[in-house]
């Protein structure tokens, strides 16, 4: 089966990396636990790096994921974290061909 991965780095303004990670809690990990269509999702702190967050993202399908970029709870997100980064975020979809199935 193939679906449908996007990887998310974030950088964020210096030392804001907690108030953004508090804001993705706010709005996003609730929309997210929700959302059907999000097969798996990591939010992921770098460990090489304080002001980078890393995502990965599994979708059942792009179209999925074009919707969930639609909701009311993204664009409150995108509101409320966007002047707590250092730019825009750089993101990459992928179409999964393979993965091991995790347990949790």
């Amino acid at each position: 089966m193939t679906s449908n991965a996007v990887f998310i780095t974030h950088r964020t303004a210096p030392g804001r990396r907690d108030d953004v990670h508090a804001v993705w809690q706010r709005h996003m990990q609730p929309a997210i636990e929700g959302n059907v269509d999000h097969v798996a999702y990591w939010y992921c702190f770098d460990e090489g790096d304080p002001d980078v967050v890393r995502a990965f993202q599994l979708y059942t399908s792009a179209a999925a994921a074009g919707a969930f970029l639609r909701t009311p709870e993204y664009a409150a997100y995108v509101a409320e974290v966007t002047p707590l980064l250092a730019g825009p975020p750089e993101v990459h979809t992928t179409t999964s061909m393979w993965s091991k199935p995790t347990s949790g």
